[in-house]
């Protein structure tokens, strides 16, 4: 087997299994700031496959989701009954508000894709992989060039969970 399925399998497990080092991690992340920097991918694996490359100017931060359904405030005056509902769908997917808000924490970066890192009860984790607009190794590298010069991809959804909940990607 090679090495990086071998770590596919070693995280698929661990996803499984919820251990204790699952439940120490979540611990860890939940004392953390919503949107954090960190220095390497919980699950290489994923993050491989989805374009991260160890390299200048490539970052990773980790972002920290409520989940549920968006709560409206109770509107003033009068309404009828049917029309004062409090929780609505979102018009988005949690992914992509990460995304969202990875991007306005890190202004000079641009989203490159996310994925799923764990949750609890009432959160779920996000990494969220960046790149650096001012970076010298990513300027001269052909594939991440493309995607720097579309500046706001998170916010005008172009990102791939952009594109999902835009209806252009199934």
């Amino acid at each position: 087997m090679g090495a990086y399925k071998n770590i596919r399998q070693t995280v698929r497990e661990e996803f499984k299994a919820r251990g204790e080092t699952y439940k120490n991690h979540i611990i860890e992340w939940n004392a953390l700031p919503t949107v954090t920097r960190i220095q390497r991918p919980t699950n290489l694996y994923k993050a491989k496959t989805l374009g991260y490359k160890a390299k200048d100017g490539v970052v990773l931060a980790r972002v920290r989701i409520k989940k549920g359904r968006r709560k409206r405030a109770r509107p003033d005056g009068g309404r009828k009954p049917a029309k004062s509902g409090s929780f609505f769908s979102r018009g988005k997917s949690l992914r992509a508000i990460a995304e969202e808000k990875a991007a306005r924490k890190f202004l000079n970066c641009e989203v490159l894709n996310s994925y799923y890192a764990g949750e609890t009860g009432d959160r779920r984790y996000y990494e969220i992989i960046l790149l650096d607009r001012n970076s010298p190794r990513i300027n001269s590298d052909k594939f991440f060039s493309k995607i720097i010069r579309q500046k706001g991809r998170a916010q005008r959804g172009l990102s791939i969970a952009g594109r999902k909940y835009r209806g252009l990607e199934g």
